[in-house]
C-alpha cells in the first residue's frame, strides 16, 4: 500500500470513530495513544493498521478454522459474524459458556489454536480459559483495557457499532488478502469484494431494532 493509499484508508477510517478512546487509560495502552483532545483518548492508527496487519497473519498462519472469535456484546454479534462467514472462523457470541475451551464433557467444548476476543474486559471469561489452555489470544482493545493476558493487542475502539463493525471488517479484508482470496491492490478502499459480492463496512454493522423494522 503506497503513503497515499495509507492516508485515504486512514481519513476514511477516521470516520467511523475506530481511533476514539475512553476518557480511561490503563498503562498496558498508553503506547498505543497518541494524545487526549476533549477528555478522550485518541488511538494511534498506524499502530492499528500495523497490528491488524500482524493479526492477520497470525490468523491465517493458525488456519481461519482454528480460531475462535468470542464477543458477548450485542453490538459485536454482526461484526463477527460477518468475519467468520467470509474467513471461515468460529464465532462464539453473547455469554461464553465455562469449559468450552477446558472441559471435554461438555457438549459445546471446541479446541481452537487461537482467540480472538471483541474486548478483553467483557470477554474475560474467554481470555481466563485461554490462558488456562494455553491457547494464544488476539484481543481488540480500548484505552481503558487492561490486556495483561492478552498476546497481541489491537487497539480500537471497541464500543461504538460503527467502530467495531470497521476493525471486523479491515481485519476480514486483510485476511482474505494474506490467504491470497483478494488482492488489494485491486479492492476498492470502502468495499471487499469477495465470491462475486461486495462487502460494505455497513454489512458488517449490527442493527438496532427499530433500523431492522424500518
Amino acid at each position: 500500500m503506497s503513503d497515499v493509499e495509507k492516508e485515504k484508508l486512514k481519513e476514511m477510517l477516521s470516520l467511523t470513530g475506530i481511533k476514539i478512546g475512553t476518557p480511561v487509560k490503563t498503562k498496558y495502552m498508553s503506547p498505543f495513544i497518541t494524545g487526549n483532545p476533549e477528555g478522550l483518548y485518541i488511538l494511534d492508527m498506524d499502530y492499528m493498521l500495523a497490528r491488524i496487519e500482524v493479526a492477520a497473519k497470525f490468523i491465517v498462519t493458525t488456519t481461519p478454522s482454528k480460531v475462535a472469535v468470542c464477543s458477548s456484546k450485542d453490538y459485536g454479534k454482526t461484526p463477527v459474524e460477518k468475519f467468520c462467514e467470509l474467513t471461515g472462523a468460529m464465532p462464539i457470541l453473547e455469554r461464553f459458556m465455562p469449559g468450552t475451551f477446558t472441559n471435554p464433557l461438555l457438549p459445546n467444548y471446541i479446541e481452537p489454536a487461537l482467540i480472538l476476543v471483541t474486548d478483553p474486559r467483557t470477554d474475560q471469561q474467554a481470555v481466563i480459559e485461554a490462558t488456562r489452555a494455553g491457547l494464544p489470544v488476539i484481543g481488540i482493545s480500548n484505552s481503558d483495557n487492561v490486556t495483561s493476558k492478552v498476546d497481541l493487542v489491537i487497539p480500537a475502539n471497541n464500543r461504538g457499532r460503527k467502530a467495531l463493525a470497521t476493525v471486523y471488517w479491515l481485519l476480514a479484508k486483510t485476511v482474505l488478502a494474506n490467504i491470497g482470496k483478494i488482492k488489494l491492490e485491486e479492492q476498492p478502499i470502502d468495499k471487499i469484494v469477495y465470491n462475486e459480492k461486495e462487502y460494505l463496512i455497513d454489512d458488517f454493522e449490527t442493527k438496532m431494532l427499530e433500523e431492522e423494522v424500518s
